[in-house]
């Protein structure tokens, strides 16, 4: 499975980018799916998950302006980042979860750079 994220760029406080991680497969394969990010001398931190029901949990410093969303024919999910603030900053990778007999297996993007200029 490889997972493709896109997406991310240069943008002034307050404007928004849609990230999109597209998966090499199906992604109803998966238990669920997220992005997560970090920082510069952060720990990568949950920003949201969307679940094969398609229930969503998103971090609180991120609610009300961020939304998780997947498209299953195409095998894309997005994040939707509005009113963005400098703190947002970070590279952000998509993540997604397939649990079987042995456990389970998590796979990851190559990241993708957000950087929210003051």
């Amino acid at each position: 499975v490889q997972l493709q994220a896109s997406g991310g760029g240069l943008v002034q406080a307050g404007g928004s980018l849609r990230l999109s991680c597209q998966a090499s497969g199906s992604i109803s394969r998966f238990n669920h799916m997220g992005w997560y990010r970090q920082a510069p001398g952060n720990q990568r931190e949950l920003v949201a998950r969307i679940v094969r029901d398609d229930s969503t949990n998103v971090a609180d410093s991120v609610k009300d302006r961020f939304t998780i969303s997947k498209d299953n024919s195409k095998n894309t999910v997005y994040l939707q980042m509005n009113s963005l603030k400098p703190e947002d900053t970070a590279v952000y990778y998509c993540n997604a979860f397939e649990s079987s007999w042995s456990g389970g297996s998590d796979y990851w993007g190559q990241g993708t750079q957000v950087t929210v200029s003051s």
